[in-house]
């Protein structure tokens, strides 16, 4: 058994996501990459039970609009999830039972935060919900604030969210100033919240440098949610293997995993585009796509995703509404 679960965590690692992808570990990893999970994945294995992992993700679109086309999931979501459920069916080579992924929406934890309304999150997960259920994705699974704890309203859920779980923004600033990876997440983190905030048209009297510092409040408070987020689903699903879409250290107890092949480390599905290269999709800025004069590609009447022009052509936007 103990060789089925080196087989199949070093199958996991395939998609790994490092902070140090010069780390030997990232491409050989060892026998502490592997211990790490080991308990918990052998006690699927031993119980011929699904391996169940779980993954913060999916929160919804980024509100500048020069990094997606909108506030729906499109291709990069669709994309995402099909990788998803297709690595669940991998798994099924090494351990018949495969795998379930549960996605731990936090749409609704930090969306007050950084400017995205509770509706419009709503909005995105029903769509989200309608593509995984459309595109045949069995093994994964939604979970989120409304799941987590009573009909109420949201500002109250995430009152309770703190009250409950998170770390006083005195001691995170303490860890971002004494710990590397602490320090590491947060500038990932206020990197991903200035440049959503420098988008919105409110924002747009303000300089470059008030923008940063404003994002540094913010960022802080987004990394205090998202923790106490973490512990409230490690405290539900104490079973399941933690997957996450931020780089990882390759000894961290979370994996960092990468979804789709990007033009940069952090970028994920909710804050990029999907562009078909020519020879696979990757996520870049929707500025990016137009820069390099992308064709825009629309399905079921909104814009899914860009295809990299020829050389010597010009982008244009068309209309892939399938034939009825």
């Amino acid at each position: 058994m103990s060789d089925l679960a080196a087989q199949i965590l070093k199958h996991v690692f395939r998609f790994r996501r490092t902070q140090n992808p010069q780390d030997p570990c990232a491409e050989n990893p060892c026998e502490t990459c592997i211990d790490i999970h080991r308990d918990k994945l052998e006690y699927f294995l031993s119980q011929q039970l699904p391996i169940e992992f779980v993954i913060l993700a999916f929160p919804a679109k980024s509100p500048n609009p020069n990094k997606v086309l909108g506030h729906l999931p499109d291709h990069g979501e669709r994309l995402a999830v099909e990788f998803l459920q297709a690595f669940c069916e991998q798994i099924s080579h090494f351990h018949a039972p495969g795998a379930r992924v549960r996605i731990a929406s936090d749409g609704h934890v930090f969306g007050d935060l950084v400017r995205v309304p509770d509706d419009t999150i709503d909005e995105y997960r029903a769509e989200l919900v309608r593509m995984i259920e459309t595109s045949g994705c069995e093994n994964i699974d939604l979970y989120s604030l409304d799941d987590a704890f009573p009909p109420a309203d949201y500002s109250l859920m995430r009152e309770e969210l703190t009250f409950k779980y998170a770390t006083p923004l005195e001691e995170l600033r303490r860890q971002v100033s004494t710990d590397q990876n602490s320090k590491y997440l947060f500038n990932g983190i206020h990197r991903f919240v200035f440049e959503d905030q420098s988008g919105l048209p409110e924002n747009a009297g303000l300089s470059r440098n008030r923008m940063r510092e404003q994002a540094k409040g913010t960022a802080y408070s987004v990394i205090q949610r998202s923790d106490a987020w973490s512990r409230l689903v490690a405290e539900r699903f104490p079973r399941s293997l933690r997957l996450s879409i931020h780089p990882q250290q390759c000894h961290a107890e979370k994996i960092g995993f990468q979804l789709l092949q990007t033009s940069e480390n952090w970028f994920t599905p909710w804050h990029s585009v999907a562009l078909d290269d020519g020879s696979g999709f990757r996520l870049v800025r929707k500025e990016t796509a137009e820069e390099m004069s992308a064709t825009l590609v629309w399905r079921n009447k909104r814009p899914s995703h860009y295809v990299a022009p020829a050389p010597g052509s010009v982008g244009v936007s068309i209309n892939a509404e399938p034939v009825r």
